[in-house]
C-alpha cells in the first residue's frame, strides 16, 4: 500500500472515531445551521496576477518534522500581513502532526479564506471543515471514485464552500473536469512516493480550460519555481515548506514572488 492510500484508510479510521462523538446527522445539522459561505476562496484566486495560498502545517510525511514549536495562529497572521490571498491549513494528525483546532482558531482570526487541507473520505468531512470555519476543502482525485467527487463537490456547492481538486496526471485532469471543478490544482509532488516534477503543472496545464482557476501545488523553492509558474499560465501557487522553515514569512513571500 503507498503512503496515499495508508492515509487515505487511516483517516477513514479518524472519521468514524468521530462520529462516536458527533453524529452525521448532527455534524450535517450544525453546517446547515450557519449562513452559506460565498465561496469566498475561489475569488480570491480570481483576482488579476498569481494568487499565493501559503500553508500552515507542522510536519509531513516527505519533510518529517517542519515546526517543533509550531506557533499556527502567528504563522497565519505573518502571511495575512505579508498579503497572502488564502491560507491552507493541515488538519490531518497522524502523517502532518495537524489539528482541526488549527483550523477552527486561523479561521476565526484572520479576514483571509482558509483552506481545510486534509484527506477528505467521507461527506462528514466536509460539513466538519464548515463547521470548523473553512472557506474550501481539498478533494484528490486519487482517493476518490467519481461518483464521489461528484456528490462531494454537490456538497461543497450547498454549503457555499470551495473545492480545490487535485489531480497529479492527464486522467485525473478529466475527472476534475467531469465533476464539474472550478478549481483544479495540479500537485507536483506525487503523493504515492513523494518525488517532486515541477514540470507536471507545467505538462499539464493547456488541458485545463481557461475559465477553470488552475493551482500548481508543491516543490515551490525559489523566486525562479515562481517564476515559471507564473510563465505557465497558473492562476495561483500553493506554498508550503519553504515559507514555514522561514523565520521572516513577509521577507521571504516578498522574495519568492520576485519583489526584493
Amino acid at each position: 500500500m503507498n503512503i496515499l492510500d495508508k492515509i487515505a484508510e487511516r483517516t477513514k479510521i479518524r472519521v468514524a472515531r468521530c462520529k462516536e462523538k458527533i453524529s452525521s446527522a448532527e455534524i450535517k445539522r450544525q453546517a446547515l445551521s450557519l449562513p452559506p459561505g460565498n465561496f469566498s476562496f475561489e475569488v480570491a484566486l480570481r483576482k488579476s496576477g498569481l494568487s499565493f495560498i501559503c500553508e500552515c502545517k507542522k510536519a509531513s510525511p516527505s519533510k518529517g518534522l517542519i515546526a517543533e514549536n509550531f506557533p499556527y495562529l502567528q504563522i497565519a497572521k505573518d502571511y495575512e500581513a505579508a498579503g497572502a490571498d488564502a491560507v491552507s491549513v493541515l488538519t490531518e494528525p497522524e502523517f502532518f502532526f495537524g489539528e482541526d483546532k488549527f483550523l477552527e482558531e486561523i479561521a476565526a482570526k484572520v479576514s483571509i479564506p482558509c483552506l481545510r487541507k486534509d484527506f477528505v473520505v467521507d461527506e462528514y468531512m466536509i460539513y466538519q471543515a464548515k463547521t470548523l470555519g473553512a472557506s474550501a476543502v481539498l478533494l484528490i482525485c486519487a482517493i476518490l471514485d467519481d461518483t464521489q467527487l461528484k456528490n462531494f463537490f454537490a456538497t461543497c456547492d450547498r454549503l457555499g464552500l470551495s473545492a480545490l481538486v487535485e489531480a497529479h496526471d492527464e486522467r485525473e485532469i478529466k475527472r476534475a473536469i467531469d465533476c464539474g471543478a472550478r478549481i483544479i490544482g495540479v500537485n507536483n509532488r506525487n503523493l504515492k512516493n513523494f518525488s517532486v516534477d515541477m514540470d507536471n503543472a507545467k505538462r499539464l496545464r493547456e488541458l485545463v480550460p481557461p475559465e477553470i482557476i488552475f493551482v500548481s501545488e508543491s516543490g515551490v523553492q525559489s523566486a525562479d519555481d515562481v517564476k515559471k509558474i507564473r510563465e505557465l499560465g497558473a492562476d495561483a501557487v500553493l506554498i508550503g515548506e519553504v515559507l514555514m522553515r522561514a523565520a521572516d514569512k513577509k521577507s521571504k513571500l516578498a522574495e519568492l514572488r520576485g519583489e526584493s
